[in-house]
């Protein structure tokens, strides 16, 4: 496809009907601006990587759309409505809704309180089903939303409005409640209407932020955005508006519950100490009084629906099945709550209100699919066309020549087997961050870039003389989601700083790496922090946060209580929870006068929560997992509200006339590590196999007692005998670096628009001297320690002088690359490993072989084992494996060695290592690998304490084998023994699992040397 080029994706105005779009043809995307609106279809376009070719970059920019299906019902409402809008409109409903229709669209309307033409069109399509479609032979529209509802949401009639992040749904609320009221205090007889509503939020920040729909709040939107006009003003008051998070919805238990546990529940026939549904609902609507028909009105509502057996079963694994479970019990809660309402109190209506609702993974429908309840779309790239959002800009090409995607396009599945798991390690992370090549690499070329951007804003800020847009000019925000708490703590850590204890005991601030986002100010914290470390997921639900989070978080919980009582010094910083303050922080990012004012970078651990809107988002960094295409617009969503409102006259082209338009200027997001694109798919579709049902694979909590534990390697380094230090460097002490791994020049693209190129030019201006301390300083910590891992200090001077030798002679830049790379950690490590060889290679004397382990979850266990496989399987005893099941990869050989192991009196326990952990590194042919044994069996072998014996069962001889079984018996063995720590360890590689009973056997009475 030729090159497509858009400098400005922005071609209508926002206060009016889209009236061109790009087209899309079946490659993609075209420059080609075409009039008239685009029709509502099931597809979300995102930039395309562009595929490399063999020797050279191709810099084509490709574009792709998902499979295209028109969402007709919304298309046929939206031809009605424009029809109604353009001829009778306020003629064929209430007094009280065309006064406030006209009052809406009045041309002479504030130009800084006028409404999008996607908040018109909303409320306009409730309006219209509401009052108008009765009257114009319309009513199928209701009758087909009622048979989905009873299909879907049973008793429930939910109308569901699609409107793009940053599109402005909050003031959408307003004018449906605002609608609603007036018509029911004019006409109290009027069965279409209601004065009583409950707003319902999926999390705390959103429930706080929603209060602007309380008439009485001082900032209520009434006023704020002038949606009543004078003399309806005071009627607004009159409306009963409860607010609040969909967790109030679900039974609380009553006082004295706590001594009853599940069994004694069971015997009484249930939970007797468990609220009511009907207590539920008096609860939460108590401030509606005796109303009853209420109108309910749900933000995010995508989190609200009832789930069905999907009619194949979807394999879910490790954090996505755990994801979707939590999303499957939010969304029980949330529709169960409303039930109750509807039971109790009765529902009118039910305004849903989302930019994706649709179904996700987990829920038994297909994934993405539209709530069929949807009646008006004003989708992402509407809003990008009409410049209401930024637009986020995608990885589309780098210069690291592997791949079809773009290294930092989705980086997770290359750093998640180097970053620490949940549960693993006991311990909460500390010392010094050593980070991943690839994560290193994507933080820095990301920061890179947020730099420019922050240096723009600051000369901005030092130029404006007017204190009153100084007061409201805060500083771009970078935003990092992490999966669990270790991995964020390993991430803020690196950012910005770290405690290291030194010999008296004291400790001392070691800085960040990234000197905007650093928190350390002259050895010691910040007492005004520019990162902040957050729980999404529990501040949102309202719930305690976990300890572990307390201690990870406690200095920067201290130190914002203490800047709260310098800000309000008549308020008490102690009646504040913890969580209280962090919400406060986070919630007030880029808000001036505000706790999170100055605050320029956000860790957040799960996702950040959808209504918190910062508009000062400029760049977005996943380290996780993204399941869905969904959730990877919802993550990108917190960086698309836009940060300036003026206006611009411009002129676009289109099918030959020029136009003239008013529009909002283009504003952009940086998005890595955020894999947010759909997959074109050319032919026609075929019926789908069956697939056979799951096998959930699980360690069982009863079988404890036949855990296996073992310890976690990244290498293996030799005990120097003596004190004096001499490198001999050959060609394997040569190190060349290219930018195969690591992209020194990352090109953005967004869905439309302008590219931009991000490098790592930064790096460069490191001095020599700087990295080689760095390599002396990794050389030393990684190789030079004794058993107990205390430093061998006093080897630093001889390992910076041949440091400084090897970085002069034995390193070589290739492409765009340069020697400062050294410094990210990955590459850092490598050259460290030269170094050392080089030094073991000239010394003379017995070397003790001992083992380097990995800097996080250092031991691995059984325990830790869920999934689930479509595999055959064989079931384990329950005497002898802590793993429910045995993973085959064929029919035979993996279920009779199990067998055979089970069989055997030897054996007190044994694993068949399948997404256990387990790996031993070792080098082919220059390049690091991990290779994954069979079994691991605890023998009784006539000693003391149980022998731990790698199985290893050999089929079809490969040519990296060899490798493999060399490296567990001649390296990790050894280095494992060594060090003592773990007991005794051996190595077997059977031929045939039938006669493995006699090889064990023979292997053990022959002292662990194997026969022929």
């Amino acid at each position: 496809m030729k090159q497509v080029v858009i400098e400005n994706p922005v071609i209508n105005s926002p206060f009016s009907e889209p009236a061109r779009h790009f087209r899309f043809s079946e490659e993609g995307i075209t420059n080609e601006i075409v009039s008239g609106r685009r029709s509502s279809s099931y597809f979300i376009p995102i930039a395309s990587p562009r595929k490399k070719k063999t020797g050279q970059l191709s810099f084509d920019t490709q574009w792709t759309q998902d499979r295209i299906e028109e969402n007709k019902f919304i298309n046929q409402v939206r031809g009605k409505v424009k029809e109604w809008r353009e001829g009778r409109y306020t003629r064929d409903v209430t007094k009280t809704t065309a006064r406030l229709l006209e009052h809406w669209t009045h041309p002479d309307r504030d130009p800084s309180r006028r409404f999008f033409y996607c908040q018109i069109e909303a409320v306009q399509t409730a309006i219209y089903l509401t009052e108008v479609a009765g009257r114009t032979g319309d009513r199928w529209m209701e009758n087909r939303l009622r048979e989905w509802n009873d299909a879907h949401n049973p008793g429930l009639y939910r109308i569901a409005l699609k409107m793009a992040t940053g599109s402005g749904k909050t003031v959408v609320m307003a004018m449906l409640l605002a609608w609603h009221t007036l018509n029911k205090l004019e006409s109290p007889q009027d069965a279409r209407f209601g004065d009583a509503f409950l707003i319902v939020s999926p999390g705390i920040t959103i429930r706080d932020r929603l209060r602007v729909l309380l008439p009485t709040d001082p900032q209520n939107y009434y006023d704020r955005w002038d949606i009543l006009s004078f003399g309806l003003k005071e009627e607004i008051r009159k409306a009963k508006v409860v607010v609040t998070n969909f967790h109030a919805l679900k039974p609380r238990e009553r006082g004295g519950s706590g001594g009853v546990g599940k069994i004694h529940k069971e015997i009484l026939g249930g939970n007797p100490f468990q609220e009511a549904p009907g207590a539920m609902v008096r609860r939460v609507c108590r401030e509606l009084g005796n109303k009853k028909n209420i109108i309910v009105i749900n933000d995010e509502a995508h989190h609200c629906y009832r789930g069905k057996q999907p009619e194949e079963e979807e394999r879910l694994v490790g954090d996505e099945r755990k994801e979707a479970e939590r999303r499957e019990e939010a969304a029980r809660v949330w529709l169960t709550g409303l039930e109750a309402v509807q039971a109790k109190l009765g529902i009118r209506a039910i305004y849903d209100l989302s930019a994706t609702p649709f179904f996700l993974r987990g829920s038994g429908y297909e994934e993405g699919t539209l709530f069929p309840w949807v009646v008006s779309d004003f989708s992402l790239i509407d809003a990008i066309e009409s410049g209401i959002v930024k637009v986020p800009r995608v990885p589309v090409a780098d210069d690291t020549m592997k791949g079809d995607l773009p290294t930092y396009r989705d980086i997770w599945h290359l750093i998640r087997e180097n970053l620490p798991k949940k549960g693993r390690g006991k311990d909460p992370v500390s010392g010094e961050p050593k980070l991943p090549v690839e994560l290193e690499g994507a933080l820095q070329s990301l920061y890179g870039n947020y730099e420019k951007h922050y240096r723009e804003w600051e000369k901005s800020y030092e130029k404006c003389d007017d204190p009153q847009i100084r007061e409201r000019m805060t500083p771009p925000v970078f935003i990092v989601v992490c999966n669990n708490t270790n991995v964020s703590k390993l991430v803020f850590d690196y950012i910005t700083g770290w405690e290291k204890e030194l010999k008296d005991g004291s400790t001392i601030v070691i800085p960040g790496k990234l000197d905007l986002f650093n928190n350390e100010k002259n050895g010691k914290w910040s007492t005004r922090p520019n990162t902040i470390l957050v729980d999404s997921e529990q501040l949102e639900s309202g719930e305690a946060m976990s300890k572990d989070f307390k201690e990870i978080a406690s200095r920067e919980i201290n130190e914002f209580k203490a800047e709260y009582r310098e800000r309000f010094p008549g308020r008490d910083a102690e009646a504040l929870t913890d969580e209280d303050l962090l919400r406060e922080v986070m919630n007030t990012v880029g808000k001036p006068g505000k706790l999170g004012e100055q605050i320029k970078c956000v860790v957040s651990v799960s996702m950040l929560t959808e209504g918190w809107d910062a508009n000062t988002v400029t760049h977005i960094l996943g380290v996780r997992a993204f399941g869905t295409q969904l959730l990877c617009e919802q993550v990108v969503g917190r960086g698309l509200r836009r940060m300036g409102y003026g206006t611009e006259s411009r002129t676009v082209e289109c099918e030959g006339k020029s136009v003239e338009i008013e529009a909002f200027p283009v504003e952009y997001a940086e998005v890595y590590g955020v894999p947010f694109s759909f997959i074109p798919t050319a032919g026609t579709s075929t019926t789908p196999k069956p697939t056979p049902p799951p096998t959930r694979v699980r360690a069982l909590e009863d079988r404890i007692d036949c855990e296996i534990t073992f310890p976690r390697l990244m290498g293996y380094r030799y005990e120097i005998p003596t004190e004096k230090l001499v490198p001999k460097f050959t060609a394997d002490s040569k190190l060349a670096l290219s930018s195969e791994s690591i992209p020194t020049k990352v090109e953005s693209a967004p869905i439309i628009g302008e590219t931009i190129i991000h490098t790592l030019d930064d790096l460069k201006r490191l001095r020599d001297q700087e990295v080689v301390f760095l390599l002396a300083k990794r050389t030393l910590e990684t190789f030079f320690r004794d058993d107990d891992q205390n430093l061998k200090f006093w080897f630093y001077p001889q390992v910076v002088e041949i440091s400084h030798r090897w970085y002069d002679e034995c390193v070589t830049c290739k492409g765009n690359t340069f020697k400062q790379l050294l410094y990210l950690v990955g590459n850092a490590n490598d050259a460290a490993g030269k170094i050392f060889q080089s030094i073991v290679a000239s010394t003379p004397g017995e070397k003790v072989l001992k083992p380097i382990f990995r800097p996080y979850d250092t031991v691995g266990s059984t325990r830790y084992v869920d999934f689930d496989t479509t595999r055959p399987t064989y079931k384990t005893k329950a005497d002898r494996c802590h793993i429910s099941h045995v993973v085959a990869d064929t029919d035979s050989w993996e279920q009779k060695m199990a067998q055979v192991l089970e069989d055997m009196g030897e054996v007190a326990a044994y694993v068949k290592n399948q997404n256990l952990g387990f790996t031993i590194p070792y080098v082919l042919n220059g390049e690091e690998r991990n290779y994954t044994p069979d079994f691991i069996a605890k023998v009784r072998d006539g000693q003391p304490d149980l022998l731990n014996l790698i199985v290893e069962v050999s089929g079809e001889k490969k040519k990296d084998k060899a490798e493999k079984v060399a490296t567990a018996r001649n390296l990790w063995v050894p280095a494992v023994n060594n060090h003592g720590g773990y007991s005794r360890w051996a190595f077997l590689e059977i031929s045939d699992p039938w006669d493995a009973e006699r090889t064990i056997r023979s292997f053990i009475a022959n002292g662990f040397k194997e026969t022929v």
